[in-house]
């Protein structure tokens, strides 16, 4: 940092890129262009290191992927007009999972904006349905202090994407660096404890419920609440279900859970969390996919929701508590003085659910897309950080890979953005380079965002990648295959003029330079995962599963969980 005293003056881009220095930044995603140049020229001083990714948006979700690894903010950089506008899918991604992101983005002179300039786009506009907060920068001055809000913002409280556009003469004047110690927003206010009066009704509730259930989501995770959240449901003795992006916060192999709900989750879970007298929900948003219809969810039971965004209590479904505070600090409380039941004939009950409908597939001799994850997880110890893609293969990866630790399945929620988990790898490869990180993916969701193997191959950024190859998007394929007589719309994807699989991703991997094996049977995967965990730096498995599975157990969409497909 320099001595405010010298005032000697820096060019608006060097005080953005120093600002970034000073808040800790050490990796930047981010992509060169007209508006962006005096970004790049400024980090061609610093010791930041900017990996270049091939495509913007592949640029958007390995910050965002990062972020998710790390629960601290990531950052990407991008030109203006089209540089901007291929962000808006992974902007969108961050905000519909709560992921704390800053997008920095160059924009014309500010003379030229709102003139149909070369490249101009309104990305203010544009973003603002899909960020916590938007910045336009026209004073130079000013630079300093908006990055330093702009991340307290994308971290704090409900976290999300934050965007910061500063046209190119504020890049380019000139003015001293002076580091903000802290933000300036002073009319943001993040709630923090629930009263002595909430905790004790929440307590009363709990007291008097005969067949509880807890139902978690990624808030728990955001807030670095999943030591508490344990402790809670073992003083207590309470089941418990996650949403897909809570997926970690307590063990899945642990007594007590119940893994997760929804349309793809275990049938126990979405059986408990209905036929609850009591459902307990800790920084989860009770989102369609895992209501079915919202007024038919958990329709007998009282209902407790405990969320830092005041907007989330009784959005989607009416609950009889609601309190708005840190999931942190409500349940370091409710740990103080548990109150235990045994709930004997609750937990048969479940018991009973659980063995009459596991999770399972039918091995017949093929290679199944179910049997490779499990046999990822048995030579991984059930260690490794995993990135799926959005379909089929991404709701397998969550069965049959059972978690250890928060943060541990890196996927795209709320938006399912096909095309996010190679780029989204890379950035929680960026963030743990000592961590074995795979990429499991589908063959469509994959050739969305294969410019990225460029960057992997450059960078050695030493991602693993399985794909699924089933030759379809096998996801709508399976909603064709349930609801619309097998009618197939489009979601054939391979070339029926080919001798084989299609496209060759193993030579298309070659062509940057990165190894890869083909695997068509079961006794072949065993020896071709250790080569590809074995061998330094990415590497591609590309598994021939072909289409013949669906994905089960499966919640029919507008159904409720007593209409769940279990065959």
């Amino acid at each position: 940092m320099e001595n405010n005293g010298t005032q000697q003056l820096y060019k608006g881009a060097e005080i953005m890129v120093k600002t970034l220095e000073a808040l800790g930044v050490t990796d930047v995603f981010a992509y060169p262009g007209g508006q962006a140049i005096e970004f790049h020229q400024a980090f061609q001083k610093s010791k930041i290191r900017i990996i270049l990714p091939r495509h913007e948006q592949g640029g958007a979700f390995a910050a965002d992927g990062m972020a998710r690894a790390t629960g601290k903010v990531a950052v990407c950089t991008a030109t203006s007009g089209p540089g901007a506008t291929n962000l808006l899918t992974g902007i969108a991604d961050a905000y519909m999972d709560s992921v704390p992101t800053v997008f920095i983005t160059g924009q014309v002179p500010a003379t030229l904006i709102g003139r149909n300039a070369f490249q101009e786009t309104d990305i203010i506009g544009m973003t603002r349905p899909i960020v916590k907060h938007s910045y336009l920068v026209l004073d130079v001055k000013d630079i300093a202090q908006t990055i330093v809000n702009a991340f307290h913002l994308a971290a704090s409280g409900r976290p999300g994407p934050v965007v910061v556009d500063i046209p190119k003469n504020a890049q380019q004047a000139m003015a001293p660096f002076i580091f903000p110690e802290t933000h300036d927003l002073s009319n943001y206010n993040v709630p923090t404890k629930a009263s002595e009066e909430e905790i004790a009704a929440i307590k009363d509730m709990i007291r008097k419920a005969e067949r509880p259930c807890v139902y978690s989501g990624g808030g728990i995770i955001h807030a670095e609440a999943s030591k508490e959240l344990v402790e809670f449901v073992e003083k207590y003795n309470l089941p418990i279900t996650t949403t897909l992006l809570g997926a970690g916060a307590i063990p899945e192999d642990h007594p007590l859970s119940l893994r997760w709900l929804g349309m793809h989750g275990t049938y126990y879970a979405n059986y408990a969390a209905n036929e609850c007298d009591l459902l307990i929900c800790l920084g989860a948003r009770f989102d369609d996919r895992v209501t079915g219809p919202a007024a038919g969810f958990a329709k007998d039971a009282k209902k407790i929701h405990v969320d830092i965004d005041l907007s989330e209590i009784n959005k989607n479904v009416h609950v009889d508590l609601g309190v708005i505070a840190d999931v942190k600090e409500v349940l370091k409380a409710l740990n103080e003085d548990p109150i235990r039941k045994d709930y004997t004939a609750w937990h048969a009950q479940i018991a009973e659910w659980k063995k009459a409908h596991p999770l399972s597939y039918k091995r017949d001799g093929r290679l199944k897309p179910q049997y490779v994850i499990e046999k990822l997880r048995e030579l991984t110890n059930g260690d490794a950080i995993i990135v799926p893609g959005v379909g089929q293969h991404q709701m397998w990866a969550a069965q049959f890979y059972p978690l250890k630790f928060p943060r541990q399945l890196l996927t795209s929620g709320g938006l399912g953005s096909m095309g996010f988990g190679l780029p989204a790898a890379m950035g929680a490869k960026v963030a743990f380079p000592d961590k074995t990180v795979v990429n499991i993916d589908g063959d469509g969701s994959f050739q969305m965002n294969i410019q990225e193997l460029g960057t992997l191959s450059t960078e050695d950024i030493g991602v693993k990648m399985i794909i699924l190859n089933n030759q379809h998007l096998g996801m709508v394929a399976q909603w064709e295959d349930r609801f619309y007589g097998s009618v197939r719309g489009n979601t054939e994807l391979m070339n029926n003029n080919s001798q084989r699989a299609y496209p060759d991703f193993v030579t298309i991997a070659k062509g940057y330079e990165i190894p890869g094996i083909e695997v068509f049977t079961e006794e072949e995967l065993e020896p071709a995962l250790k080569k590809m965990l074995e061998t330094p730096g990415p590497f591609l498995l590309d598994c021939h599963t072909l289409y013949h599975d669906h994905v089960l157990p499966m919640m029919p969409p507008g159904k409720g969980y007593k209409d769940i497909i279990t065959e």
